[in-house]
């Protein structure tokens, strides 16, 4: 089975059962029904139009449903409109399906869960962690926001600032998550910023590309974590880099700062930096400032926190955590770094096993555990 064909066939069928008029609740069960056959049928029988085979399982599926809940007229009247079989069109519609997903009626974070499910492909349990709640918790808000969106048409998009939050977080998750999306999340943010003139689709954009610059350096061969200090800056694309700076430079020219673009800046500033001793920390702190003013997010503040350490020394870095809430994600691994920068190596290694219990994934788990143990038998070894 070739799992990345059907990742990417997955939203042009949804499309296509949505435009044919099935409500988006009853077209995404029928393309997950689809999708169990080609699981079940590809590797002994593999249709010369993967797109196609889809579609047409996926509307059937479609029709048993509605034959089962509809009144008999209108059963008949959907039965009619059954295309024959033939080449489905090649229409790349995912962009627009993000805007359905992002309908006004519908909050932000319910937005998101729904297109990294139906769009996404991503699974509840994967959305449930992403989110930090209950695999429960999650499924329930995903069916929520399909009967909400449940006879939306085409002609209502959503808000573009939900369709870039949908994008970012949908990034993230490709980014350190374990399915890979940030490559499409790149390509719908160039669609997006083709078709509507916005500084922070720019800005998120530019903070893509510059992130994704560095996605090659980010893991050893064994598949662990190198920290951002510790990369071999030789790996970067510097053309991705190129791009995402010219791309930048571009919005803010036009003087409309808003979060993607202040977070590309300080993105920029890494990646301009040949060593990371050579990273401008005070620039970085003043963008988090902007930042933090522009959000007000707790996490924009940890991370704050973090430059302050670099710029002014762990010990103004340690006073600006204590005045967070230690129950951020992140909050105890940064706590650990700071103390091992100011020299106090037992109650790093503390809480760098702390933090790894509370790790969102194992690349991170593993990389803490490993912080610890660094510590502890360095700790062995000065006795």
């Amino acid at each position: 089975m070739d799992e990345a064909l059907i990742r990417s066939l997955t939203p042009g069928v949804l499309t296509v059962l949505v435009r044919r008029g099935a409500d988006f609740a009853a077209a995404e069960d029928a393309v997950q029904d689809a999708l169990v056959e080609a699981v079940r049928g590809w590797p002994d029988d593999p249709p010369r139009d993967p797109k196609g085979w889809l579609v047409t399982v996926a509307w059937r599926r479609f029709l048993d449903a509605t034959r089962a809940d509809t009144a008999r007229r209108r059963r008949e009247d959907r039965a009619e409109e059954e295309p024959a079989p033939g080449p489905a069109p090649g229409v790349d519609d995912t962009l627009q399906l993000y805007f359905l997903c992002a309908h006004p009626s519908l909050t932000p974070s319910s937005a998101v869960a729904l297109t990294l499910r139906a769009v996404g492909g991503l699974t509840t349990r994967q959305i449930a962690r992403a989110y930090l709640v209950p695999e429960a918790t999650m499924a329930q808000r995903i069916s929520r926001a399909k009967r909400t969106v449940s006879g939306v048409r085409f002609d209502r998009p959503g808000d573009v600032a939900t369709v870039l939050r949908v994008l970012y977080l949908v990034f993230n998750e490709g980014y350190s998550g374990d399915v890979d999306l940030a490559a499409e999340a790149i390509r719908l943010t160039r669609q997006l910023a083709a078709s509507v003139d916005h500084p922070e689709v720019a800005g998120l954009l530019a903070l893509m590309l510059l992130h994704h610059a560095r996605r090659a350096a980010r893991t050893a061969p064994d598949g662990s974590l190198v920290p951002l200090a510790e990369q071999d800056r030789g790996r970067w694309d510097t053309a991705s880099i190129a791009e995402g700076v010219r791309i930048l430079q571009a919005a803010l020219a036009r003087d409309r700062l808003g979060e993607f673009q202040a977070q590309a800046a300080i993105a920029a500033l890494h990646a301009d930096a040949p060593t990371a001793g050579e990273t401008d920390w005070v620039q970085i702190v003043e963008w988090y400032d902007e930042l933090a003013r522009l959000t007000d997010s707790p996490v924009v503040r940890l991370n704050r926190a973090v430059a302050v350490s670099e710029a002014d020394g762990p010990r103004a870095g340690l006073a600006e955590l204590a005045a967070l809430d230690d129950t951020l994600p992140r909050h105890t691994a940064v706590a650990a770094y700071l103390h091992e920068r100011d020299g106090d190596l037992d109650t790093a290694a503390r809480l760098y096993a702390e933090a790894a219990h509370k790790a969102p994934d194992l690349a991170e788990r593993d990389h803490l555990v490993r912080q610890a143990a660094r510590l502890n038998s360095r700790h062995r070894q000065g006795r």
